[in-house]
């Protein structure tokens, strides 16, 4: 396993650790929970669109929540009695889960909707009014400041003769 020293970026950058740890704790993930299963989408520069595969999942199962820029998607089934025989493969997976999705800053859920077994989550990057490009408008001035003083020092020679 490949280790990464971000010490550097510490002592050249402010407000970055968050990044640093986010790299970090990537890098030390649990490869293999892949379930539920699930799709990340951008569906325009500032829209995207999780999809999760939630078979058997009802609204009432499912938990969504937001804190701190994470993402938490919950999902507890109870368990069922079956009175009806017995399985004899079961494929299909009934199990609780819980799901973590890191989020960008000013990143918020917007909805979610369940169809047909597929969870849609949509989020939206909204940028604060601050931190949005401007234009800044250049005025036209008649005189500039290097001209002014040359000016007054002109006004004073004129005086003095």
């Amino acid at each position: 396993m490949t280790t990464f020293d971000f010490s550097p970026l510490y002592r050249t950058s402010v407000g970055f650790d968050r990044l640093a740890s986010l790299l970090s704790n990537a890098s030390r993930m649990d490869q293999g929970n892949g379930y539920p299963p699930y799709n990340i989408r951008s569906t325009s520069e500032d829209h995207y669109q999780i999809t999760m595969a939630v078979a058997g999942f009802s609204e009432d199962e499912i938990d969504i929540t937001t804190e701190q820029n994470r993402l938490t998607v919950t999902g507890s089934r109870k368990d069922e009695a079956d009175d009806e025989g017995e399985y004899l493969h079961r494929g299909i997976a009934t199990r609780s889960f819980e799901r973590r999705f890191n989020l960008a800053d000013h990143v918020k859920v917007i909805s979610a909707n369940l169809k047909n077994g597929l969870l849609y989550i949509d989020l939206e990057r909204e940028l604060p009014e601050a931190m949005k490009p401007r234009t800044i408008e250049i005025n036209k001035g008649d005189e500039r400041l290097l001209d002014v003083e040359k000016g007054s020092k002109k006004k004073v020679a004129d005086k003095a003769a």
